[in-house]
């Protein structure tokens, strides 16, 4: 039976007023709430949650009514029906979480017990409701949400994105323009988009909005929630508000490959079913479910079609193993160099000392992307590679990557794209016309020269912090040691595949659809990767089984 919905206005602690929908369950009560705020519109629900309307990340709000839930569907200030104007969660929108979550805790129908719910911006909002402390919050289900916009998606490495600023603001001003019923459409006149240039460092701007500076504030329990196809945005959050929390807490990393399979799974009412449901019945209901027996860690094996479980994050069983990257032809691909990556230090010795390339090649066509002699757009062909031989066995990683480089440059500043990738088998007979063999990526990183510097405070070993608030120009032809965190990954490479590591600065909508990167003008030169014995480069992976 379908829901009652009843829209409401909450007047918040700036005499602003709160539009939510509250979506109620038969009966009288009291019923604990579920709290989905985002800046879409409540009145686009009526559209089918499908990877079509991507941003409808509410999960199935039907499902939860019939479990009992009120479900609660805040338009956030300055979007839908709410009032304000929405400025990216700055400290007003980050306020109105508090007082609504109290207003819902203290109506007659509530049992005064409230979760968090959603995904991508719906779980963005979470970790704040976190640190915003209101009493009435009793868990959050952080699902694939990141938590520092400024490192995670809009400069990452240093780099200005293109999704923020770019398609993700005039999505959703498309959004609040034209609702699904045709009323009450909303213009929103803050510029984002000018506003994230006009801030190219970690500033007060970003600090403001950057839950992760307080994660450790959060002390509800957690159930935060990760998924290894958003590298390019939400996955390092999850991990991070897992492993910075200060109260109960469990981590799940998910394997959907991208974005629009992660809006498939989290709108499924399987998945919540059998991971949520528990969750919010034990915290909000108090039942005896299977949650308490559920592992601290638990992360899908993409690679492996498994599921592994651990007591912390990265596991235990982790070690890092070193591939030195060696200008010794692979013969498996052709690219720019056909580099190495060689167990054996003192192999890469035998071969040239660098590697180098000049940008902007005029074979590119879409972003870095070239044509083959087939035709057709390949991704590796007017790109820097480096691979293993055929690994004689499956080879799985699990935790942080790194990527420690040996560069110089003629520029006073550079771009430095990576991807780590698995590359299939081919054919002798392709092999011969030149025709690359078949490969995947796994994950990505990226660093601009000039925001080289690490805090030392805050880095470990695998994982390089970088402030981001004081960018330093390179000396032109002055070799550097950069530290390049790759995104963090649960892998495993089959035997006969090799692992590739992939070099250029750049990117390309072919390759990463909504995650691309402004190739500015100013990016002419050429780029030298060392790799002696002085100055050597190596890729550090994670590897749980095997070697």
């Amino acid at each position: 039976m379908p829901s009652r919905m009843k829209e409401v206005r909450i007047t918040v602690h700036d005499g602003i007023e709160i539009a939510v929908a509250l979506y109620m369950p038969e009966g009288e009560g009291p019923f604990p709430v579920l709290l989905a705020a985002s800046p879409y519109r409540y009145d686009n629900n009526t559209l089918p949650a499908t990877p079509q309307f991507l941003w409808r990340e509410t999960g199935p709000i039907e499902f939860y009514v019939e479990q009992g839930y009120v479900y609660a569907n805040m338009d956030l200030r300055g979007c839908g029906k709410s009032g304000g104007e929405f400025r990216l969660l700055d400290q007003a929108e980050q306020r109105d979480l508090y007082d609504v979550i109290e207003w819902l805790g203290a109506q007659p129908w509530s049992s005064g017990k409230v979760g968090g719910i959603g995904q991508s911006y719906f779980c963005m909002v979470q970790w704040w409701m976190g640190i915003q402390r209101p009493p009435s919050l009793a868990c959050l289900a952080a699902f694939d949400g990141l938590n520092d916009p400024y490192r995670a998606s809009v400069y990452q490495g240093g780099i200005l994105g293109d999704f923020f600023g770019s398609y993700w603001w005039n999505q959703n001003r498309i959004i609040n323009r034209h609702p699904a019923n045709g009323e009450h459409p909303r213009e929103q006149p803050f510029d984002l988009n000018l506003a994230i240039q006009q801030h190219p460092t970690y500033d007060d701007f970003w600090r403001e909005r950057t839950a992760a500076e307080r994660l450790e504030d959060i002390e509800v329990p957690l159930y935060s929630v990760g998924i290894w196809g958003k590298v390019d945005l939400h996955t390092r959050g999850n991990i991070n508000g897992f492993r910075r929390a200060s109260g109960p807490k469990k981590l799940r990393m998910n394997g959907p490959i991208n974005a629009f399979a992660a809006n498939r799974e989290f709108n499924s009412p399987e998945m919540h079913r059998d991971l949520l449901l528990p969750f919010y019945d034990h915290y909000l209901k108090g039942k005896d479910t299977a949650w308490a027996a559920r592992p601290a860690v638990e992360y899908f094996v993409r690679g492996a079609n498994a599921v592994r479980s651990a007591d912390s994050w990265p596991p235990a069983t982790m070690r890092p193993v070193e591939y030195h990257l060696s200008a010794r032809a692979s013969g498996s691909v052709t690219s720019l160099n056909d580099g190495s990556l060689e167990r054996d230090a003192s192999r890469v010795l035998e071969h040239a000392p660098a590697t180098a390339y000049t940008y902007p090649d005029p074979a590119w066509m879409f972003g870095v992307v070239s044509i083959g002699p087939n035709m057709q757009p390949d991704p590796v062909r007017k790109v820097l590679t480096w691979c293993t031989a055929p690994l004689a066995s499956d080879l799985e990683i699990a935790g942080p990557i790194l990527l420690r480089l040996h560069a110089s440059s003629t520029a006073t500043d550079t771009d430095f794209f990576i991807k780590l990738s698995e590359q299939l088998p081919q054919s002798a007979e392709d092999r011969a016309k030149g025709l690359n063999p078949a490969s995947f990526w796994i994950t990505k990183g990226w660093l601009r020269a000039s925001h080289r510097a690490i805090d030392p405070v805050r880095s470990t070993p695998l994982e390089p912090w970088r402030n981001h608030d004081d960018p330093q120009p390179i000396e032109p032809g002055q070799v550097y040691c950069y530290e390049i965190s790759i995104e963090p990954m649960a892998h495993r490479f089959k035997a006969g595949n090799r692992v590739r590591l992939e070099l250029v600065n750049g990117d390309s909508a072919v390759t990463d659809v909504l995650w691309t990167h402004y190739y500015a003008p100013s990016k002419i030169g050429t780029d030298t990767v060392h790799h002696s014995a002085n100055c050597p480069s190596v890729l550090i992976l994670p590897v749980t089984e095997g070697a």
